[in-house]
């Protein structure tokens, strides 16, 4: 792309986006909030007032004020500082979980549908795999291979894998029986070529808009798992065993339980507002409704 052919399509982005923006304003608000989230996780070293581990017992369970915006737990460790690089372990663990997801069940979907003495093994594996709810997947999954970040990304991404298979096995499809792509057929392009160029790029936008449902879903599910001391150990800040930790403490500091439990709902919203939004703007019968 030249630097004339970028400065011709930064205004016709902008366009769109205020666009979205006058159409969607709850939308906007979340795709606000889910942005602020993700800059606060990028940027953490530098935005944290303090390191999220250093304890100090004469600072424990101070309620916020001046010197702790939000306070400290119940080893004297800043609240705010822990809550900023609990974001960043939970986004990162969330978006790496569900991308993983995308790229192996989009790849499933699209080989499945194409290739028709492939469908029934593939299609009908999946169906097995969403028969079971994601926190009895996530669970099996984390009892073999062990707790830890990784693997919690492996059992969150293996769960979503059929949710995108699924999509992509309707998307392709439809798609295939378009006359442009009986015409590439007819000219004889191979089967690579027809799937990365004229396949894929038809079936991306209701892949993105999955992607930014399930996100909220892998956050909470993530956290649950942090929570039953299944997912991500302490002293490593998340928001799953940062809630988890201050229960016993939270008649005492009712803002160790306050502010993580608040930053789950805010993000968690934010995803699924935004969303609903990019669902509704990306789908013409939904938009005219």
């Amino acid at each position: 792309m030249t630097v004339k052919t970028a400065k011709k399509k930064a205004p016709v982005v902008i366009k769109e986006i205020a666009n979205f923006a006058r159409g969607f304003p709850l939308a906007t608000v979340g795709g606000i909030i889910v942005l602020a989230f993700v800059l606060i996780a990028v940027l953490a070293p530098y935005v944290a007032p303090q390191d999220p581990n250093k304890m100090n017992l004469e600072n424990a369970l101070e309620r916020p004020g001046p010197e702790f915006l939000l306070g400290t737990d119940y080893s004297g460790r800043d609240m705010l500082s822990r809550l900023i690089f609990g974001a960043r372990v939970s986004l990162f663990i969330s978006l790496t979980s569900v991308i993983l997801g995308v790229v192996v069940g989009v790849v499933l979907g699209v080989v499945a549908a194409w290739f028709r003495r492939l469908q029934t093994l593939i299609m009908r594996l999946m169906d097995i795999m969403l028969s079971f709810p994601s926190i009895i997947v996530a669970l099996t999954i984390i009892a073999i291979l062990g707790s830890g970040i990784q693997n919690l990304i492996i059992a969150i991404a293996v769960y979503n894998i059929p949710v995108f298979a699924r999509i992509a096995f309707g998307q392709t499809l439809s798609v295939k029986n378009f006359t442009y792509i009986e015409a590439v057929i007819t000219l004889g392009a191979r089967d690579g070529r027809i799937l990365l160029r004229h396949i894929l790029p038809n079936i991306i936008a209701p892949v993105i808009v999955q992607f930014t449902l399930v996100i909220p879903r892998a956050i909470m599910l993530t956290a649950g798992l942090s929570f039953l001391g299944l997912g991500v150990m302490p002293p490593t800040a998340e928001w799953g065993n940062m809630l988890q930790n201050s229960l016993r403490w939270a008649a005492q500091g009712p803002h160790l339980v306050i502010f993580p439990g608040l930053a789950l709902l805010l993000v968690v919203f934010g995803f699924n507002t935004f969303g609903d939004g990019l669902r509704v703007s990306l789908d013409p019968r939904m938009r005219n409704r």
